[in-house]
């Protein structure tokens, strides 16, 4: 069953009956809102939203995955690499982030996932938009977050995935930003550490 993630919203990634996640994937979905009008189609432009994950150590920032660093330092989050124009809003991921939970350095205790408008259009023009967390290993969909349309900012600061006592745990955070790459967003996201 899908959670549905609202902003703060906190769960735990554990399998059902017990266990750990070993590798969970955030997805990135979207689509260019319809345009209306007479000239709708002379000024239809392709939105480039980015997925990002900045991995910190305390409140130091010490690796980043995104369109221009695909593969972490250690190797344990890549990117699928980057959509230029995202999809058709049937669901499906347009850019992924892997996280494999085991092998993430022990420095490392929070990852931060980032969704930024590279073309600069806000988040009203954007149709469909959404983050999910998968499991890997089943495809089981474990949380969802919806990017509702109409807002006028650049980027949202999605979810961070942390440990606690050990654990891994994922917190939906939800805060909307400006910016076109994860860099315009790190003195924010250091308020969410």
């Amino acid at each position: 069953m899908t959670v549905n993630l609202g902003k703060g919203q906190k769960i735990t990634l554990e399998k059902p009956g017990g266990g750990s996640l070993r590798t969970v994937r955030m997805g990135l979905g979207w689509q260019a809102a319809p345009r209306k009008g007479f000239l709708s189609k002379l000024f239809a432009g392709e939105i480039d939203l980015d997925a990002s994950a900045v991995l910190f150590s305390g409140k130091r920032a010490v690796d980043v995955v995104y369109f221009q660093h695909l593969t972490s330092d250690d190797g344990s989050v890549r990117h699928s690499g980057d959509n230029l124009t995202g999809g058709t809003g049937q669901g499906g991921d347009d850019e992924t982030i892997l996280v494999d939970l085991e092998n993430v350095p022990d420095e490392v205790d929070q990852i931060l996932f980032t969704v930024s408008s590279f073309t600069g259009q806000t988040f009203a023009e954007v149709g469909n938009a959404f983050c999910r967390l998968v499991d890997e290993a089943t495809g089981r969909e474990l949380a969802r977050y919806t990017l509702t349309g109409g807002d006028r900012h650049t980027a949202q600061i999605m979810a961070k995935v942390h440990r606690v006592a050990g654990a891994w745990q994922m917190t939906a955070i939800g805060a909307p930003s400006h910016g076109r790459t994860f860099n315009d967003l790190l003195p924010e996201l250091a308020t969410h550490l």
